[in-house]
């Protein structure tokens, strides 16, 4: 029966569907701004700028250098890594000592320039990229339709999400980076060089930003505004499961698309607001978010 109790599981699964794919984006945005804020305590505005910029790197390297979808998702979160290097280098570094006020602002601006660039370049209309041909097609589900690429999104994204937080809560790898930021001079007096390891992991979260480009574009219309229409949720997100929280950015990501696919279903107008309403009850209740530490 595709309804029972006036619930339609067509569209029911299909709003779902789509919750799941905002929320795998979801979930890898705001892992990326948790790294750099839990770990740098970075305030990263630009974040949605750098997905932006994944997704026009691969469209540009498709168009005009015949860089297939594969080779772009393994070159395009380079390009934007280093990008991210290049400006945690040359802009953060010299005010890392100041407020986090400051981040904030010279990465708002930043974001400002990027989207206004290309908006020059290229115009506000968005441009479309073609779902590789080994992705095409799709499994038909007794109560919807899972298009192949949809199904790789979701699967791709929890994995390089979970993979990520392994690394960094399980490995030695992730014991320098936690130490790092907790007490550099000693990490330091033991020769490991902080400063590099400051600026590659500030490159690695915003290459995970540049992933989620790549990813989005052969769903999303490739536009300038692309990531500044997600970064405030993504950013409300990272609230709601607790700043520099890195697990609780990947469930809460996840989780938040679902509960946005659910209202899309049941009550259309809220779908748009449901998720600060979510962050303004988190607050109330636990100011530190789901899986945040209290001060």
């Amino acid at each position: 029966m595709a309804t029972f109790l006036g619930i339609n599981f067509f569209a029911l699964f299909g709003q779902l569907l789509i919750g799941l794919i905002n929320g795998s984006f979801y979930a890898l945005l705001s892992l990326g701004l948790a790294i750099i804020f839990g770990l740098l305590r970075i305030i990263n505005f630009a974040q949605g700028a750098m997905y932006m910029l994944g997704a026009f790197v691969a469209l540009l390297g498709f168009k005009y250098m015949g860089m297939n979808y594969w080779v772009a998702l393994l070159i395009v979160p380079i390009v934007v890594g280093v990008i991210g290097v290049l400006i945690q280098r040359f802009l953060i570094r010299p005010i890392a000592n100041e407020d986090h006020l400051y981040s904030l602002l010279l990465t708002f601006g930043l974001a400002l320039m990027i989207q206004g660039l290309f908006t020059h370049w290229f115009g506000s209309s968005g441009q479309s990229y073609p779902v590789p041909d080994a992705l095409k097609g799709g499994v038909r589900l007794p109560f919807m339709y899972l298009p192949n690429y949809r199904a790789w999104i979701i699967v791709v994204s929890v994995l390089v999400c979970f993979s990520t937080w392994w690394m960094i809560e399980k490995t030695k790898l992730g014991v320098y980076l936690r130490a790092g930021t907790e007490n550099p001079q000693l990490l330091q007096a033991f020769g490991i060089n902080v400063p590099l390891i400051v600026t590659l992991t500030f490159g690695f979260g915003v290459g995970l930003a540049g992933f989620a480009g790549v990813m989005a574009a052969p769903v999303y219309s490739v536009s300038p505004d692309m990531g500044s229409n997600i970064l405030i949720i993504v950013f409300a997100i990272v609230v709601i499961g607790g700043m520099g929280s890195i697990g609780g950015a990947i469930l809460t990501g996840l989780g938040m698309g679902v509960v946005e696919g659910l209202t899309k279903y049941f009550y259309p107008e809220a779908s748009a607001t449901v998720i600060f309403l979510v962050m303004v009850i988190v607050l109330l209740i636990k100011p530190s978010g789901l899986f945040g530490k209290n001060a």
